[in-house]
């Protein structure tokens, strides 16, 4: 497998999870908004710029939820997911798409405007609206941890689409004493080697 990825949160995230299954995979990097990602000769493996990208034989993916899914069913069917006719299922699922719909994309705005961006291109009214979005996220967050270690099984996929965002908000975000189940869990998922592998990737 190879994964082309510029530095965002969603290509961490990807990066964990290959990084926690024992999977071989190759990294391609590219700046941020680097004009050759536009150019007329990687336009066709990656549209529009798009990145992460992941590349495995016949098939290439550019939607980064699409190819956890994909990396789950393809190479590590029965590791990190629960069995789909378990009780287990409905929950981590509902998780896994909560993650990708409504945490990460403040987070990705969060990331960008206070870290990949140049100072006098930033736009701190968008950090500021994304952080008051990624507050009321992680309050969910927090109510679902209620007396569990993880949103889903042992360690699941789900964590992976959510735990690095919960990082990075609880990072950004003052009020961690009111939110003592995310803050416990935050601490858990940075003891964990596959992550830091993925950032310093």
């Amino acid at each position: 497998m190879k994964v082309c990825y510029a530095p965002n949160t969603r290509a961490v995230r990807i990066v964990w999870l290959l990084n926690e299954l024992g999977l071989d995979y190759e990294l391609e990097r590219y700046k941020l908004g680097d004009p050759a990602m536009r150019g007329p000769e990687l336009a066709r493996s990656h549209p529009l710029g798009r990145v992460p990208v992941l590349h495995d034989g016949d098939v290439s993916l550019y939607e980064s939820g699409a190819i956890v899914e994909y990396i789950l069913a393809r190479h590590a069917p029965g590791r990190l997911a629960p069995a789909v006719e378990s009780e287990e299922f409905p929950r981590y699922l509902q998780w896994f798409h909560y993650a990708e719909g409504m945490i990460m994309p403040p987070v990705n705005t969060l990331v960008v405007e206070t870290i990949l961006l140049p100072e006098d291109k930033r736009n701190p009214v968008n950090a500021v609206r994304a952080e008051k979005l990624l507050a009321r996220m992680l309050d969910a967050v927090e109510q679902g941890l209620e007396g569990r270690e993880y949103l889903a099984g042992d360690f699941s996929a789900a964590d992976i689409m959510c735990g690095h965002a919960c990082i990075v908000g609880s990072s950004r975000l003052t009020d961690r004493a009111g939110r003592p189940n995310l803050s416990a869990y935050v601490e858990r998922l940075k003891a964990r080697p596959a992550l830091a592998a993925a950032w310093d990737a």
